[in-house]
């Protein structure tokens, strides 16, 4: 399994959400008070883009007009288009719980290997875990010309 670096934990503050393409696929990360989530962006229902939906909770109350009271704040997804909820940390439905399910993904928080992080001098940068493909380029009587492999 693949590890997709998505960001800093402060990227994302609890309640809030970030949306990521990995190898074209949409993901909402979800932060729900300190513990990450991830969903598929899309809803079972009819594919709407699930997690531009708000998050809830439950109300529970044993009585009409009785007290109630709210759990799980922040841990259900609702579908912008036809209000389907689902729950963040298993993808399970409350529309149709017995056979449909949004896509969860496993996320953590890993810290950076201190050892490996490098810091250009002349910038003061930390340089990133990625290299961009480049290639050289010259002027040719005033052509741009770019070699490629």
């Amino acid at each position: 399994m693949a590890k997709h670096i998505i960001g800093t934990v402060d990227e994302i503050p609890p309640g809030e959400r970030k949306i990521v393409d990995i190898n074209g696929r949409s993901i909402g990360v979800y932060n729900v008070a300190g513990e990450f989530f991830a969903v598929r962006n899309r809803c079972p229902h009819q594919g709407g883009p699930l997690c531009e939906g708000r998050t809830a909770g439950f109300l529970k109350c044993e009585k009409p007009g009785g007290p109630y009271e709210y759990l799980r704040k922040g841990e259900i997804i609702r579908c912008p288009w036809h209000g389907w909820e689902y729950d963040l940390k298993t993808g399970q439905s409350w529309v149709d719980p017995g056979s449909v399910r949004v896509r969860s993904y496993d996320v953590g928080v890993e810290a950076l290997d201190e050892a490996r992080i490098e810091i250009d001098p002349e910038t003061g940068y930390a340089k990133g875990p990625f290299l961009a493909e480049t290639y050289p380029v010259s002027v040719d009587r005033l052509n741009v010309v770019l070699d490629l492999p």
